[in-house]
């Protein structure tokens, strides 16, 4: 007989594993720490890229409105500010996805000792080995390419009269969120010799939580140097979300 459905895990719930994974800088803050190193290189490199790139988006503006060319300044102006103000918020979700999968594929080996030693915390079945640091930097990277997607189908949305600048912010951090939670969930199931479809499955009906957990760790990532301090608790707190689905799914919780 298959297993019976794990009870849904809910938005609330899924921010706090967060909070669970941050409470571990007071209680193993040398744990932590290892986080911290890839998330500085990456998060200077980030920060290069992204002035670079606020300072090319008022052009890149103009370009994409041509037809308002003739229209009133006033209409103008405000069509151009609303996408500009589009293009901030689709830079900073650029900037949240690519910063979580280069600093997940640069420190995969630091990470890959947190999300250990926090399976132990938990106890029960512990995988013996995580993914590979070929396996993990691949994944990263590819994660790192949706956050350009993820820009740009904010922008284009942004493009919608009235209602695009609304719909654009709100379906990129539902969108967002969701895809940085399911990459850094995937690392322990991955380790249990689970792909993706496989993850699919055990994962349906908690997206509230999967999108909760994310949406959080974007909200820390946008504090300065909050993706720093926040990237070891977000791999911990991970993990946790993924060790309860897997034990409400044998009837543990």
């Amino acid at each position: 007989m298959a297993p019976a459905a794990a009870p849904a895990l809910g938005v609330g719930r899924g921010v706090g594993y967060l909070a669970r994974g941050l409470a571990l800088w007071g209680r193993r803050p040398g744990l932590m720490l290892l986080g911290v190193v890839p998330a500085v290189v990456v998060a200077v490199a980030m920060a290069l890229v992204l002035v670079g790139l606020l300072l090319w988006l008022d052009d890149a503006v103009a370009w994409a409105t041509p037809f308002a060319d003739g229209w009133d300044p006033a209409l103008r102006s405000g069509l151009r500010i609303g996408l500009y103000l589009v293009g901030l918020v689709g830079a900073a979700y650029l900037g949240v996805i690519a910063f979580t999968g280069l600093t997940l594929a640069l420190g995969d080996p630091f990470y890959e000792r947190i999300w250990a030693e926090v399976e132990r915390m938990l106890g029960g079945d512990v995988p013996a080995a995580g993914v590979g640091w070929w396996r993990g930097a691949r994944d990263g990277l590819t994660l790192a390419a949706l956050g350009v997607a993820v820009a740009v189908g904010v922008f284009l949305v942004g493009l919608l009269p009235v209602v695009g600048t609304v719909a654009g912010s709100v379906a990129g951090l539902v969108v967002a969120g969701r895809l940085l939670a399911r990459e850094l969930v995937s690392r322990p199931l991955e380790a249990r010799g689970m792909d993706r479809a496989a993850q699919s499955a055990l994962l349906r009906g908690h997206g509230g939580a999967l999108v909760g957990f994310g949406v959080a760790v974007q909200a820390c990532f946008l504090v300065p140097l909050g993706g720093i301090l926040v990237m070891p608790a977000a791999v911990a707190g991970a993990t946790m979300l993924a060790r309860d689905v897997l034990d409400a799914r044998v009837g543990r919780n």
